[in-house]
């Protein structure tokens, strides 16, 4: 039985300045909260300071110095990080009905994010049994793997590289976090118009 979608979706984009969560930082996020018929709730977005102790992975410097917009709006005016996620946990909070982190993809959005939040909040991105004050009620959604399901592409071939760029509203994939967060979240609303349809 098809039940009604009630969800909100925090459809989030991040920038970050190495792979790893910790030697390196988070340095910008964007998220959309949108729901499966593509109503908007709000965006939020900010620029952290980097984490004490933490450096740049020369590769990932090297390839921002090739995307000067990209790392200018990473980087331009941070915010203290415990200051910004107090404010997007209350943002978070305060959305209707269920809430559902995300991301394209998750393992890597959703990696970091779950380690800002634990480290710098109560929450995590899944918290487990035991935790019974939540942020987000769902486990967490991978648009690409939803895009691969939806379209038969295998998972690593399912992004903005090869799907069509109306799927994502024609928003430009520009590596700044807000343009990102924004397509992919009319990329959501697509796969849930065209899932909706394949089953209808």
């Amino acid at each position: 039985m098809i039940t009604a979608d009630d969800w909100t979706y925090i459809v989030t984009d991040i920038e970050t300045d190495g792979p790893w969560p910790g030697p390196n930082s988070m340095r910008s996020f964007a998220s959309v909260a949108v729901t499966a018929s593509g109503e908007r709730h709000g965006v939020f977005e900010a620029v952290l300071e980097p984490l004490p102790g933490a450096a740049p992975n020369p590769d990932t410097l090297a390839w921002f110095q090739t995307q000067g917009e990209a790392w200018a709006a990473a980087t331009t005016d941070p915010r203290p990080v415990a200051e910004v996620l107090a404010d997007f946990t209350a943002w978070v909070a305060q959305l209707p009905g269920r809430r559902m982190f995300a991301a394209c993809p998750i393992a890597f959005d959703g990696t970091w994010f779950d380690y800002y939040l634990r480290r710098y909040t109560r929450y995590g991105l899944a918290q487990g049994p035991y935790e019974s004050e939540r942020l987000f009620d769902g486990p967490g959604l991978c648009l690409r793997s939803y895009a691969a399901a939806v379209t038969g592409l295998p998972v690593a071939d399912a992004g903005p590289e090869t799907l069509p760029p109306a799927w994502f509203g024609d928003v430009p994939h520009t590596h700044r976090a807000i343009d990102d967060a924004l397509g992919y979240a009319n990329l959501l609303v697509e796969l849930f118009r065209r899932s909706a349809a394949a089953t209808s």
